[in-house]
C-alpha cells in the first residue's frame, strides 16, 4: 500500500550537462596499464556526466627541505589558480573525512541539488598541499588510511565517482 506515496524512481540524480566535474591532478600518469584505466573509468563516467582531467607540473623534490617547500608552494599555487571562485572543491587529503562509497554519492547529489556547476576534486602532489589549498578546500577526503602513488589515486578516485553515479542511478554494480 504506501508505494503511490513513494514511487520509486529510477534515476534520483539530475543528470545536468552543464554541470561539470573537473579533476585536478598534479603529475602525469606515466604507466600506460594505469593510463588505460583510468581512461577506461572515464569513459564509463561520460554517459552520466560531464568531466575532465586537468593534469599540473608536479615538480621536483627530494631530500631538501627548501626545494620541497617550494615544490608544495608552487604546485599549490598552480592548483589554487585552475579553481574558480564558484566552483566547489573536493580535496583528496590524508588529513580529510572519510566518506563511504555511498557517502560520497550523496555528497555529489547534494552538491547538484545546490546548484553547484562545476564540482572539483583535487589531489596534490607527493608532497601534499599548501595551507592555502586546504582552506579553498569545501569538503577534504580521506580515501583511504594508507598511502598510495598519485596514479593509483586517480583510479580509485574516478572508479569511486563512476560508483556514485551507478548508485545514484539505482543501477547494480559490482561490488
Amino acid at each position: 500500500g504506501r508505494d503511490h506515496l513513494c514511487p520509486k524512481r529510477r534515476h534520483l540524480y539530475h543528470f545536468g550537462q552543464t554541470r561539470m566535474i573537473k579533476l585536478i591532478c598534479v603529475g602525469k600518469l606515466k604507466e600506460k596499464a594505469l593510463i588505460s584505466l583510468v581512461d577506461d573509468y572515464l569513459k564509463r563516467i561520460q554517459p552520466y556526466h560531464k568531466i575532465a582531467v586537468l593534469e599540473l607540473s608536479d615538480e621536483p623534490n627530494g631530500d631538501n627541505p627548501a626545494l620541497n617547500l617550494k615544490a608544495v608552494e608552487t604546485e599549490s599555487k598552480a592548483i589554487l589558480s585552475a579553481i574558480s571562485p564558484e566552483e566547489w572543491v573536493i580535496l583528496l587529503d590524508l588529513k580529510g573525512q572519510p566518506l563511504s562509497s555511498p557517502m560520497l554519492a550523496q555528497t555529489l547529489q547534494n552538491a547538484f541539488n545546490r546548484s553547484v556547476k562545476t564540482l572539483v576534486f583535487v589531489i596534490g602532489g607527493s608532497l601534499g598541499v599548501s595551507d592555502e589549498v586546504r582552506q579553498r578546500a569545501n569538503l577534504i577526503w580521506k580515501l583511504s588510511d594508507n598511502t598510495f602513488p598519485h596514479g593509483l589515486v586517480r583510479l580509485l578516485l574516478t572508479e569511486q565517482l563512476y560508483r556514485s553515479f551507478k548508485i545514484l542511478s539505482n543501477q547494480t554494480y559490482h561490488k
